[in-house]
């Protein structure tokens, strides 16, 4: 259909439907080809060409829209190269391959390369909560498929920001040919979009997925070039190139034709004398860097949460009991959890009345008798008014174990009055934790405007705790403000946030690859600490 659709327009060098309807309803030579342009226009020759362009992946799409090439051009690409993702593109530019091809100069080879920065600015980003449901349900069979060595997300997502332009999902295996057709026999897959002996890219509930199986041996450089971001592999490139090699999907080629650098990511990066760089922190900066004189951080790892500080049960407006919750966080591990219900004038669907405090209470008293071998705090999110007051007196805040303090407000507050409802409450003996500090909802709210660096120096001086939230609405604070965070010498805890069991895993996933995004480590967290580390801090502030 892409060749059809280029066979119609290669001959005025048509890159628009601009242009097309321009030169049929100007030209009047009479010119045969022009004339067939314009009978093909006339009986929907248009639509043919539109649809052959909806049917690409996206961002040879985009780069069609972008006028950085004509349809014959693309045509000619998409055939010669097997291009389907922007990191394709990018390194057949690195590799200056593309003049290799007919239709491509030199000139044509530099508009794609200045295309690419923003070849994704205006499409559709999802959440990252929403783009790794998707991605899970993509994995899963192919996990299952006995010739499948690994299956890896790439991309955003790997990169853990909070939305997500391209769901690329890297696939280790010898058979592609059999992991691509149990993938297909196993999802109701929309529309095809590409389809060749190693990749598939295809529509999954309106969103466009890639899937691509490289041989196990160069698999891990093709994740590596996956993964991005691009000015992150733009400066691995250099600095191959400087050592006179070639850095590819393939593999780190030498000069002299001996057999690629490098069978993992971590080899590449040593090969080319760098500590591997986590994929949460390829931004293209600094990273690079510290990679080369080793002094990269041990970031926070999954594994050193002991506990988990905040989430919500039936209480308020949790799906789940208290019992399921405990339950849950006692299968994945934890040696401690705190149950933290809304307070009453929440802006949450529902909220823990004072009257159901006692119930609570005995309810978490007999789950500590049922199961000892985890801590059970019983804890409150309670909300900060307008005046800086808690919405809980004081008689009942020391009822809690611990005691988590939250702004719930929308737009429309003076940046300076919402920091000081932030500053009231951390001076407040009983209030442990500040959660999500600028309330933001992903995608479609954005912070809070305050002076954080007031804010984190008052949590130092009042001993308060500042949270990096796992809600995928919430991924709060994010990355670069966890990091002023731990600069400021702030201590944080990393929390789910979880309404339900099944999420709890997940969002602590998400919680901790925020947190990695701000190159934070164990040692800036305190629920990777012992429950008496922390019934020491929450005790310790109480009797200031």
């Amino acid at each position: 259909m892409l060749a059809r659709a280029a066979e119609l327009v290669a001959a005025h060098g048509i890159r628009s439907d601009r242009e097309l309807a321009s030169l049929v309803d100007e030209d009047r030579t009479g010119d045969p080809a022009i004339l067939r342009l314009r009978h093909l226009f006339d009986a929907g020759g248009w639509v043919i060409l539109e649809s052959a362009i909806a049917d690409l992946p996206g961002d040879l799409r985009w780069l069609f829209e972008s006028e950085a090439v004509t349809i014959d051009q693309l045509a000619e690409l998409h055939a010669a190269t097997t291009a389907t993702a922007v990191a394709d593109l990018a390194d057949l530019v690195r590799r200056q391959a593309l003049r290799a091809l007919p239709r491509f100069t030199p000139d044509i080879e530099g508009a794609v390369a200045r295309a690419l920065p923003q070849l994704r600015g205006s499409r559709r980003r999802l959440p990252l909560g929403r783009a790794v449901a998707l991605a899970e349900t993509v994995i899963a069979p192919l996990h299952a498929h006995p010739n499948v060595r690994w299956v890896e997300t790439a991309g955003s997502i790997r990169r853990g920001q909070e939305t997500v332009g391209d769901i690329e999902i890297v696939v280790a295996t010898p058979s592609p040919d059999e992991a691509l057709h149990r993938l297909t026999g196993a999802l109701d897959v929309g529309r095809v979009l590409h389809r060749s002996p190693r990749r598939l890219y295809f529509i999954l509930d309106g969103t466009q997925v890639g899937v691509r199986c490289a041989d196990p041996a160069t698999a891990s450089a093709t994740l590596l070039q996956m993964t991005g971001s691009y000015g992150h592999l733009d400066r691995l490139h250099a600095r191959a190139a400087r050592r006179g090699w070639t850095l590819s999907p393939a593999g780190l080629d030498r000069a002299d034709g001996r057999s690629p650098l490098g069978e993992t990511e971590a080899d590449i990066y040593a090969a080319l004398d760098l500590q591997w760089v986590p994929a949460e922190i390829r931004d293209g900066g600094e990273e690079l860097r510290a990679a080369e004189t080793g002094t990269l951080p041990a970031l926070l790892e999954r594994r050193a949460m002991r506990g988990d500080l905040h989430m919500h049960t039936t209480y308020s407006d949790g799906r789940d009991s208290v019992e399921a919750m405990v339950r849950a966080c006692i299968d994945l591990g934890y040696e401690y959890v705190a149950i933290t219900d809304h307070s009453p004038r929440s802006s949450a669907n529902a909220s823990l009345a004072v009257e159901a405090l006692d119930r609570q209470a005995d309810e978490i008293a007999a789950l500590r008798e049922r199961y000892p071998q985890i801590g059970i705090l019983h804890g409150c999110e309670v909300d900060i008014m307008a005046d800086g007051r808690l919405d809980f007196h004081d008689r009942v805040l020391q009822r809690f174990d611990i005691v988590l303090a939250s702004l719930h407000d929308r737009a429309g507050h003076a940046p300076e009055t919402l920091l000081r409802r932030y500053l009231s409450a951390m001076r407040h003996p009983l209030v442990s934790i500040i959660t999500h500090p600028t309330n933001r909802l992903v995608p479609s709210r954005p912070g809070y405007e305050l002076d954080y660096d007031q804010l984190f120096a008052a949590a130092v001086e009042t001993g308060t705790m500042v949270e990096v939230d796992g809600g995928p609405s919430h991924l709060d604070l994010d990355g670069p403000l966890a990091r002023r965070a731990v600069a400021a010498g702030a201590m944080l805890v990393v929390d789910s946030d979880s309404h339900r069991a099944d999420a709890l895993a997940r969002q602590m996933e998400f919680a901790v690859k925020t947190a990695r995004r701000g190159w934070v480590e164990a040692r800036h967290v305190m629920n990777t600490r012992s429950l008496d580390e922390i019934r020491a801090l929450v005790a310790g502030k109480r009797a200031r």
